[in-house]
């Protein structure tokens, strides 16, 4: 341990016990994490507690949280680091990666992430810390990139419509067969052929989500497929995962003539030269845009692409950005078709996807905007070339090299000799190779490889002696054999104009001038969870060590990895009181999923697969219905009191009436509804007594992190969201992260991976659990998910210790306490608990206003400088305040000053002495061109309506468009 370490960790400890945000130590730390991370300091505690009636912080939390449920004891975790003996610790720990040169592909390559785009998109606050675009009118630049992505996907693949990005390659195929079964006319056509030459975890991926909807998967060579089976939809790879570039006119041709469709994952760089699926009639293309300028990063986060043509628009998940006019007239960007829609159709959604990878949608898009269609086809053909020359070399030394088209990845036949010994001394030289058979190995290229690579390999194969191949003369007389694409790329001036880095430095600040972020205030989202995202925990994502590996780098290469993922397994573990975590699932979508899928192993394997009922409460988050279907669930609603309880004599009815089938629960703990509910021990019991399994959402982990713990409560699954309660940003709709815990029961059916060969050293703790064998439950294309956000949640929690933590939940509650105090006699708060306080967020009605609603109230914000809280949800006219426990005292009154500035201006309009029509409210936000414009028509001033608050007079955020 490092003297700084063990500086850090000692000071720390002799404050971990006291609640109090400054150390009354004279020698510790100045950058003692804490009381950076919570935003009221002591004194503002005080008044606080004071202006709601409190004693003392833990009396509140003595009122708000049931005592039958409390932790008795402190979090047993480290104990806290400063920001810099973090850092340092991380950074020994990073050391214990090896970075080699990984030549595997699988839908992983390395790639340059050009410094403008790593600098100003993703390590700046302004891209990172933004919310989902539900607000479309202060989300104008975010929602222009991801038109960009849009239609760069659209013009790849020349297919018409595309969404604004899904989570990884192998999750995308999985949704594309869900469309394909949707809409195919034949109910009894049940089964999907998939190539076996489409990439391993895809195959894995695809069949995991086919086994609970009584999907067929018939894996073969398309080569010979006879289609003497009905089938629904074929997925194939284009190129194959080994390389080999097929023309697949031909075979789609005979899968249309067989009433299918035919959905093509594509490499996005390869597009750019080859014939795209759209021209050999794809009906969906799905694939990764990582090698877009997006670190590896040992698997993530990526953003993965859908395009579809135009009759499956509306099957599509995810996102869509269209393009529609303000109140002015003025073209604006926002969200369109299935915007929420998880939320709106429930068991009835096509998806469960709730987050986008949007800040990797970002990045790729605006990797083409930098280098235009020219640029891309630059770095492919040189890809290619590169391929091509050291096929040429690999014949001349007797291998089997390239006998097929190819576009950057070879498969080597390499005679009598053996793949293992070629692999081994590849590693001795720091390259990696992948293994495909006992004589064939896989070499795959990418932007970074270069002569000197290409050199080195030709070594590796000619048994270490240097080969004596030019290999530039051969490179001059390369002629590329595959660039047979017709139709043309990236036509639209944006991608054809900001190609100096001025340029674009000016482009990516114009579209961040659009958006609002943390960086500008509070975003108060109920169930969201907008806390700091601190620049100490984003330092490492992008470090050499950790953004570098290819995620199916041999074990002995990712020991740092290892590390981190075994610290994080533990300390969840511990948090949530649980026997085993997996860190697979890359989204809360897909935690939901992972957790429901070990429950229905878990009955499968005692002899209950005929349990399929899940019980949910009315009031619970979309995504919840939506994934217990795809886990192949039958959805039971339970009725809620109207104080937002759930209803304990309905949920004994239900469970009692579907006790033979009775699967399990889901239940959201606080409540939805920003309660901590007093029957939920007795709630899990009449679950565990009728035989089922309770899945808990962690969604409002955040009010229960160092207070209380789901397992303890008596759940048996929890999925918990890493870019809510444990710091990971939002990214603008995405990254996410969604590990679940599960009790020791369950711990066999955590998520697998056999594309992952790991030794039994190098296993983190959630491994040990695995059934390694089972194919048929993996979550997320790599192992552990999108691992280098998971660096964010490690850093947080080690400067936090379990003190620390506790501390941020007490905050969270008291600061949504103090709000809903001061709104309360402007607006009734809907739900609270026995002893009248709310859990970490609030619900303000605003029903009793006729003439203006919740959306007016919404707009009208963005002219104070906020964005909205969540609107008409869980109840339709209202608004979900979640502050966090990030936000400032001062920050906090001057979102109420601001609700309460707006409720005047809502009573003016109500008795008549502000026109109906013609308000503040109504005509909100007010951008600065309509404020300066010459006319103004309104009665009311133009100071009223941009300046309504003292202190945007010091800082004004202006929205770019008005009312959409």
């Amino acid at each position: 341990m490092s003297d700084a370490v063990a500086l850090s960790e000692k000071s720390a400890s002799a404050t971990m016990n006291t609640p109090a945000i400054s150390s009354p130590n004279p020698l510790a730390p100045a950058d003692e994490f804490l009381h950076r991370h919570i935003g009221p300091n002591d004194a503002e505690i005080a008044e606080m507690l004071k202006k709601i009636g409190g004693d003392s912080l833990d009396a509140l939390i003595d009122a708000t949280v049931p005592g039958g449920i409390r932790l008795r004891r402190a979090l047993d975790l480290p104990a806290p680091a400063t920001e810099g003996g973090a850092l340092l610790e991380l950074r020994g720990i990073g050391a214990k990666n090896k970075v080699a040169r990984s030549f595997i592909g699988m839908g992983y390559y390395d790639c340059i992430t050009p410094p403008v785009i790593q600098r100003n998109i993703l390590e700046n606050p302004g891209w990172y810390t933004a919310y989902t675009p539900y607000q479309a009118e202060i989300a104008q630049g975010r929602l222009e990139a991801l038109l960009n992505f849009q239609t760069m996907i659209c013009d790849l693949t020349a297919l018409d419509i595309a969404n604004a990005s899904l989570l990884d390659e192998g999750t995308a195929a999985a949704e594309a067969m869900t469309i394909a079964h949707a809409v195919c006319a034949d109910e009894s056509v049940n089964a999907i052929f998939v190539s076996m030459h489409c990439h391993p975890q895809t195959i894995d991926i695809v069949k995991t989500r086919a086994i609970p909807r009584g999907i067929k998967v018939i894996v073969g060579d398309e080569d010979t497929f006879d289609f003497s089976a009905k089938i629904f939809a074929v997925l194939l790879q284009y190129p194959r995962t080994d390389g080999v570039l097929r023309d697949c006119a031909a075979f789609v041709e005979k899968v249309h003539a067989h009433k299918a469709l035919a959905i093509v994952a594509a490499d996005p760089l390869a597009l750019t030269l080859i014939r795209p699926p759209g021209e050999f009639g794809a009906d969906i293309a799905v694939g990764s845009t990582q090698r877009f300028g997006v670190p590896l990063g040992y698997g993530g986060p990526h953003a993965a692409f859908m395009a579809v043509r135009d009759a499956l628009k509306r099957q599509m998940p995810g996102r869509l950005v269209g393009v529609s006019h303000d109140s002015h007239g003025k073209p604006a960007f926002r969200l369109s078709l299935q915007t929420r829609e998880q939320h709106i159709r429930r068991e009835k959604a096509t998806s469960n996807i709730c987050t986008a990878q949007v800040l990797l949608a970002v990045i790729a898009s605006m990797y083409a905007v930098y280098h235009g269609p020219e640029g891309l086809r630059r770095i492919a053909r040189r890809v290619h070339a590169l391929a091509g020359v050291l096929a040429e070399g690999l014949k001349k030394l007797g291998c089997d090299a390239g006998g097929e088209p190819f576009f950057d990845t070879l498969r080597v036949g390499l005679g009598n000799r053996s793949a293992d010994k070629i692999l081994a001394t590849a590693r001795e030289h720091g390259i990696n190779l992948r293994k495909l058979g006992e004589h064939t190995v896989g070499i795959a290229l990418d932007e970074t490889t270069g002569e000197r690579d290409i050199a080195e390999l030709l070594r590796i194969f000619n048994d270490g002696i240097a080969f004596d191949f030019d290999i530039e003369a051969a490179a001059l007389g390369e002629k590329s054999k595959i660039e047979n694409r017709k139709s043309k790329i990236l036509t639209h001036p944006v991608f054809n104009k900001h190609h100096t880095e001025t340029g674009m430095l000016r482009y990516l600040r114009r579209l961040e001038s659009r958006d609002l972020s943390l960086c500008h205030s509070m975003i108060p989202l109920g169930s969201c969870t907008m806390k700091l995202n601190a620049t100490s925990e984003m330092l490492p994502v992008t470090w050499y060590g950790f953004s570098k590996l290819h995620p199916f780098a041999p074990p002995e290469q990712t020991g740092g990895y290892q590390q981190v993922f075994r610290d994080l397994e533990a300390w969840l573990a511990e948090i949530t009181g649980f026997a085993a975590v997996s860190l697979q699932p890359n989204a809360g979508s897909a935690g939901e999923f992972a957790g429901l899928l070990a429950i229905r192993a878990f009955h499968g394997s005692r002899g209950g697969a005929h349990r399929n009922v899940c019980l949910i409460p009315e009031s619970a988050h979309g995504t919840n219905p939506a994934s217990a279907v795809m886990a192949g669930f039958r959805v039971v609603p339970v009725k809620c009191l109207t104080d937002g309880d759930i209803d304990i004599a309905d949920l004994k009815m239900k469970a009692a009436l579907h006790a033979h089938e009775l699967a399990c629960l889901m239940v959201t703990y606080p409540s939805t509804h920003g309660v901590f509910e007093e029957t939920i021990r007795e709630i899990c019991e009449i679950i565990h007594t009728g035989g089922g399994q309770v899945y808990m959402d962690g969604a409002n982990m955040n009010a229960q992190v160092g207070l209380c713990r789901p397992g303890d409560i008596g759940a048996d699954v929890c999925h918990l969201n890493l870019h809510k309660t444990f710091c990971i940003p939002h990214g603008g709709g995405g990254p996410g992260m969604g590990p679940i815990g599960v009790a020791k029961h369950l711990a066999p059916f955590l998520p697998t991976h056999p594309a992952l060969v790991a030794s039994a050293s190098s296993r983190s703790r959630s491994q040990t659990h695995r059934q390694d064998a089972d194919a048929t439950n993996v979550i997320s294309a790599a192992p552990w998910g999108s691992a280098s956000i998971l660096l964010i949640s490690w850093m947080y929690i080690r400067m936090m210790g379990g003190d620390g933590l506790a501390h941020a939940s007490k905050v969270a509650i008291l600061n949504a306490n103090y709000i809903a105090v001061r709104l309360a006699p402007f607006f009734p708060v809907l739900f609270k608990g026995k002893n009248g306080r709310v859990a970490h967020e609030c619900i303000i009605d605003l029903h009793g206003f006729k003439l203006t609603t919740a959306e007016d109230v919404a707009k009208r914000l963005m002219d104070y400088g906020f964005h909205a809280p969540t609107l008409s949800w869980p109840v339709v006219g209202t608004l979900m305040i979640e502050p966090t426990e990030s936000e400032s005292k001062e920050e906090l009154d001057r979102f109420c000053d601001a609700m309460i500035s707006i409720h005047a201006e809502m009573t003016a309009v109500e008795n008549g002495s502000t026109d109906k029509k013609d308000n503040v409210l109504k005509n909100a936000p007010h951008t600065a061109q309509a404020v300066i414009a010459d006319a103004w028509s309104h009665g009311y001033s133009r100071e009223s309506a941009a300046y309504p608050a003292p202190w945007l007079r010091e800082f004004k955020f202006w929205p770019a468009v008005g009312r959409i």
